[in-house]
């Protein structure tokens, strides 16, 4: 087991993505290696393309956790700056036989999108990844660009015949997280209603679209009526303004709060799965009916800790910060809005 940086790679990371290519090389038909991948690969599993150093992905990669790309976008960037990622760890392993067991921390669960896919085929290229970060503007390295305009960063593509049959399996999913959510509220007596497994877009607008839909709910029934429990995942983005230390599901949580303004009715719950909002060992928070109310006495305000992106310095403040600890999976955000 080796401990390695996360959301950014470290060299930590890079020794261990070395020494697991060295672990592959020279397999025969005969050999079947079985890759063990969840959510997080992206950065623990980082190994610089020939000609590219760890400090410049470390450089693209802050830039990148930043600027409000998504996972898709930022994983194609990945991709093509990698050694090891973009089916080059299958490619590795030809001709033995290669089975991936997924857990999955990415809308749509797909395969390429977990740990920047170093199983599976990548039909994207580089000419993607330089429009991604054209679109973000984000300044890289020259050697990056060279690399990137040059198709030396080219992954391994759909065809490829070393990874004639890729067999990716999923055994854990967000969907999956969001049904035992489901049946545990059953069982409480509050209808459950799954919004769904693959929301993206900004934390905070989608805190604002989730508040209107739950104020329906209290007033109007719609779409189902109290007491219910609405249950999504995902993996929304933060487009970093201020200087404060937020998470995804805490900016989520503050926009939120701004909109609800104390209903009271309205009890919401917010977390990511792996024990880590952002880059705090802080899973996320509870927002509560009378959350404005504390929030006011202590001179703390959900607009001032949104400007400044810092939902984990104010729900810490108010002791409803939620802390588990690593929990050794990840299969992405959790939200659960409570009306009753």
């Amino acid at each position: 087991m080796v401990e390695a940086g996360h959301p950014v790679p470290d060299a930590a990371g890079e020794t261990a993505a070395r020494s697991i290519l060295d672990r592959v090389a020279g397999l025969d038909a005969g050999d079947l290696v079985i890759c063990l991948i969840s959510g997080g690969g992206s950065a623990l599993l980082s190994l610089p393309a020939p000609g590219l150093t760890l400090a410049g992905k470390q450089a693209v990669n802050r830039t990148l956790l930043k600027s409000g790309a998504d996972i898709g976008e930022m994983n194609c960037v990945r991709r093509h700056l990698s050694a090891i990622k973009g089916g080059r760890l299958a490619a590795a392993c030809h001709p033995a036989r290669v089975v991936t067991l997924l857990i999955s921390d990415t809308p749509g669960d797909v395969p390429l999108d977990i740990a920047s896919g170093p199983t599976v085929p990548d039909p994207t290229t580089c000419a993607e990844a330089l429009a991604i970060l054209a679109r973000y503007r984000i300044e890289i390295p020259a050697s990056v660009r060279a690399h990137l305009e040059s198709g030396a960063g080219e992954s391994v593509k759909p065809g490829d015949p070393r990874l004639d049959k890729p067999d990716p399996r999923m055994v854990a999913t967000p969907l999956m997280a969001l049904e035992a959510a489901a049946d545990v509220a059953r069982r409480a007596g509050v209808a459950p209603l799954i919004l769904s497994d693959a929301i993206e877009g900004e934390a905070r607008e989608v805190g604002r679209v989730m508040a209107g839909i739950a104020r329906s709910v209290a007033a109007h029934g719609l779409p189902l009526a109290a007491p219910c429990v609405l249950l999504s995942g995902g993996e929304t983005t933060v487009t970093i303004r201020g200087a404060g230390r937020g998470g995804r599901n805490v900016e989520f949580l503050l926009a939120l709060g701004a909109e609800l303004a104390g209903h009271p009715c309205i009890h919401v719950l917010a977390g990511d799965t792996d024990g880590v909002d952002g880059i705090d060992e802080i899973a996320g928070a509870i927002l509560r009916p009378n959350t404005p109310t504390r929030a006011a006495a202590l001179g703390l305000s959900f607009r001032t800790s949104l400007d400044r992106n810092d939902g984990h310095g104010f729900f810490k403040a108010l002791g409803d910060a939620i802390i588990t600890g690593p929990t050794l999976t990840n299969v992405n955000d959790f939200r659960a809005i409570l009306i009753v």
